[in-house]
């Protein structure tokens, strides 16, 4: 359920692939300057951008949560980029979810849409996000109400 749950944009993925490559990148660098001679040194000699270039590609090409987008037509394009996943890297596997976890929760309302999940394997695991939800800035997924006063919806 998303009680206290926080997402994992593409964004804060991308971003951890960048940092694994930039640590890279340090060790080579610091490995280089130990070696080298210190009048010789200049900045193409000691940076290789490779490692950065290579955790990035690995992401984009390896990744359980990268695909191509579907582009069929303007909508369905629309629908792949809010599609909400809990597979992947610190998350389930197809094996391990249970019933309860793919089943619609209460605090799924206004937030994750209960019928656009896919068939078979995945189903329940791949969500959407619904019309008026959107992601904060610290990864918990907002939406807006209305309150009921004495049954009836107010302004407020």
């Amino acid at each position: 359920h998303f009680g206290n749950r926080r997402l994992r944009t593409v964004g804060e993925l991308i971003q951890n692939q960048i940092r694994v490559g930039m640590s890279r990148m340090e060790r080579v660098v610091r490995e280089r300057m130990t070696t080298q001679d210190v009048e010789a040194i200049t900045p193409q000699t000691l940076i290789n951008i490779r490692p950065v270039v290579a955790a990035i590609k690995e992401f984009f090409g390896t990744s359980q949560l990268s695909q191509f987008m579907d582009q069929n037509n303007p909508l369905s394009g629309l629908t792949h980029k809010r599609r909400l996943s809990a597979l992947g890297p610190g998350g389930l596997s197809r094996e391990r979810a249970g019933l309860e976890v793919r089943d619609v929760h209460p605090s799924h309302y206004g937030r994750m849409c209960p019928i656009e999940t896919p068939e078979g394997p995945n189903i329940g695991l791949i969500g959407s996000l619904s019309v008026y939800a959107r992601v904060s800035p610290f990864g918990f997924i907002e939406t807006p109400y209305r309150k009921v006063v004495d049954g009836v919806v107010s302004d407020e």
